[in-house]
């Protein structure tokens, strides 16, 4: 009866370049992967020229000193395909508009925003706002929505919100 007997393998010099190549290969792919995804999906890009924006800060924030002095309130519905859109003042009374335009940004991926003209749906019926609507389901998720509705002021009135969608509607 001869039994067999095995020599047990052993760990050589080339065994541990080829555990060592590999282990970098998985984690320079998983880092190229990784940066190519960050790159296509968002630029970083807050605003186009960062030193124009800032001289245009107090400009700003004088606009939005004197919208607010106004008293004006915007009503945003989201719902069954809907974007609808209406504004009163500090009586309740509606605001007559001109037009309406928005822009549904996502806050972490731009090829998603999308803009929108909302036309008008009842003006000149009374007793009713002016209230203006697009056809347009948004994607769920969390929504910048920048809102410039024309009253007929030397700049449009500017409504922005940070909304979440949830089953199409405005939640």
């Amino acid at each position: 009866m001869s039994v067999e007997t095995r020599k047990p393998r052993e760990f050589t010099g080339k065994h541990m370049l080829i555990s060592i190549l590999a282990f970098f290969a998985v984690v320079i792919g998983v880092n190229l992967t990784m940066a190519t995804l960050a790159q296509k999906s968002w630029t970083g890009l807050v605003v186009e020229n960062t030193y124009v924006a800032s001289q245009q800060f107090n400009e700003e924030a004088r606009n939005g000193r004197a919208q607010a002095a106004l008293g004006w309130t915007g009503t945003l519905n989201v719902a069954s395909g809907e974007v609808r859109y209406s504004l009163v003042d500090s009586q309740g009374k509606p605001v007559p508009l001109r037009g309406v335009k928005m822009l549904f940004r996502h806050p972490a991926y731009e090829a998603e925003d999308e803009a929108l003209t909302l036309a008008a749906v009842s003006r000149d019926i009374p007793g009713s706002t002016d209230t203006f609507a697009v056809r347009h389901t948004p994607k769920d998720g969390v929504w910048i929505v920048e809102i410039d509705a024309d009253a007929g002021l030397a700049s449009p009135f500017r409504d922005v919100r940070r909304i979440m969608i949830s089953n199409g509607a405005l939640q």
